[in-house]
């Protein structure tokens, strides 16, 4: 996706706060973020004592309700999502009758029973000005309207005012200041909700680590919560944030302490005796729950680090693009703790210093790494670059990828062991592509496939393919840049594939030695 803003000098506007905020020419490739509303919905739709009424055409609540949440949670709709459907005298007239005539729709088929009324507005409704926090009130005094300030947020922001908003609206106003934890044990774990990558498994692993040193599990909010349910987050004695990207803010309002969920194996212990502390857990049981997982979960870790694998750590990197918690974590655990070479990263929300898409695409076009870790806008870049050397992992949504058990963590023990065990079996893809195979070819066939009687072999040509072959100054140096290219334990298979395919060509036309234009042709073949 392309979004070009025009220049001032395009309309000779001078000394316009609007012109200098909004015209200034910025070119935005494949975006990776939604809009504050989409993040709200979110949010708002895992509670099932809420229906919600988005302020939008009816094309908003097709991709945000139905074809996202399919490709990435694998849910086939939001059932508690209503488009106002804003037809074009909307746009003039304004969309509160649309918005009456949607309330009543909804009530007249029971939709609203026993339910919450929260109403967002959209990008679309937020262009002209459709603010109905006071119509909203009038129509329904329990209903609640939801600015979600889409034109100037992304997701992120959306998600963590909507937590707040939560609480502030249906939380705070029932529960007396000052009001104790109810037992010293329980924990929050705040922030999984729809849209979210890998929720699901990240948020088990982390409920076994939790009830590992001695945590009761209070709320998961608001993946499993509810409005209703919301003034009971005031019961904890410490949350866990599952995102750096979004939740603190709520966890802040609570007043209680509260760690963000843990990656790789020392960020993990560190973790478990921060947590165990808080909750006032003994030290003895934390250390013997920890020295337990050394010896179950964290197996693979051990056993995989003391074979020779561990010696293919250090010889190749990594890109990381995802979500702000998994850049840092997976930084930590691949980088610091592993021993790989993490050549960049971007995160979500993206800061200044970080890549953008397109600065991304040029580095994955230039050299990709060995591992790359995204989305689907890098997969693509690196289909584009015919990267054969680089291994693609989804560590991020947009994409069409299904995270939905609980087998795939990236946080916690569990995480760290699923991720030692993709890698390795990645390192191994990478020794098979080594390895020399020999092509085996029916004989004997007929037209159909169909097997035939033994036909007699004709004069085979002598195999010439591993005699020695000269090669030119230019040829050779050109093998040698694009070798420098690919993934270092990659390098062998690929300086093998093209130096063949170089010098068949080369023989196929009689020539006896490889020039430049062979190699060349060889590399934009792929080979």
């Amino acid at each position: 996706m392309l979004n070009v803003e025009w220049p001032h000098s395009a309309f000779n506007i001078q000394h316009s706060t609007f012109a200098e905020r909004y015209m200034a020419i910025t070119l935005i490739r494949d975006i990776s973020d939604t809009s504050s509303y989409w993040g709200a919905s979110w949010v708002f739709g895992c509670f099932p004592d809420v229906h919600i009424i988005c302020d939008a055409p009816i094309g908003c609540y097709n991709l945000l309700g139905m074809a996202v949440t399919d490709y990435t949670d694998a849910l086939p709709h939001m059932a508690n999502l209503t488009p106002t459907s804003i037809r074009e005298e909307d746009v003039i007239t304004g969309t509160a009758k649309a918005l009456k005539r949607t309330i009543d729709d909804l009530r007249s088929l029971g939709s609203l029973d026993g339910k919450r009324l929260i109403v967002l507005s959209t990008a679309e409704s937020e262009m002209i000005s459709a603010d109905h926090t006071k119509y909203v009130a009038q129509l329904d005094p329990e209903a609640r309207f939801f600015w979600s300030q889409s034109l100037e947020q992304d997701e992120w922001q959306g998600r963590d005012r909507a937590l707040l908003f939560a609480w502030e609206e249906y939380g705070k106003p029932f529960v007396a200041p000052d009001a104790p934890p109810k037992a010293a044990n329980l924990v929050n774990i705040i922030g999984p909700s729809l849209g979210c990558f890998n929720a699901p498994a990240d948020l088990h692993e982390l409920k076994r680590l939790v009830a590992g040193v001695g945590g009761e599990l209070n709320l998961v909010y608001p993946y499993a919560g509810s409005i209703a349910g919301t003034p009971q987050l005031a019961d904890a004695a410490a949350n866990v944030v599952l995102y750096r990207e979004f939740g603190e803010g709520l966890a802040q309002a609570l007043g209680r302490p509260y760690l963000f969920a843990p990656f790789g194996v020392f960020g993990t212990t560190t973790f478990l005796r921060e947590l165990g502390a808080l909750l006032g857990t003994p030290a003895a049981q934390v250390e013997a729950f920890i020295s337990s997982e050394k010896k179950t979960t964290l197996q693979p870790v051990w056993d995989l680090w003391r074979g020779p694998q561990s010696d293919w750590f250090a010889t190749v990197d990594c890109a990381i693009v995802g979500g702000r918690s998994y850049v840092e974590g997976l930084r930590q655990f691949l980088g610091e703790e592993l021993g790989m070479k993490v050549a960049w990263s971007s995160g979500r929300p993206r800061r200044e210093d970080e890549p953008d898409n397109i600065e991304i695409r040029k580095r994955l076009h230039a050299k990709a790494p060995a591992f790359v870790f995204g989305s689907i806008n890098e997969k693509i870049y690196l289909s584009e670059a015919n990267a054969k050397g680089s291994h693609f992992i989804a560590s991020t949504f947009p994409g069409p990828v299904v995270r939905r058990t609980t087998g795939t963590p990236f946080m916690g023990y569990a995480g760290a062991a699923n991720i030692m065990q993709e890698l390795v079996n990645r390192f191994y893809d990478m020794v098979f592509n080594f390895l020399p195979v020999e092509l085996v070819r029916g004989q004997g066939t007929g037209e159909r496939g169909q097997a035939g009687p033994p036909q007699p072999a004709a004069a085979a040509a002598p195999d010439r393919s591993s005699e020695t072959m000269a090669w030119s100054v230019a040829a050779t140096n050109r093998l040698t840049a694009a070798i420098e290219q690919v993934p270092f334990l990659a390098r062998i298979s690929a300086s093998r594939s093209l130096r063949l395919a170089a010098e068949q060509a080369a023989r196929a036309r009689g020539d006896t030695e490889v020039s430049l234009e062979m190699i060349e042709a060889a590399i934009a073949h792929g080979a």
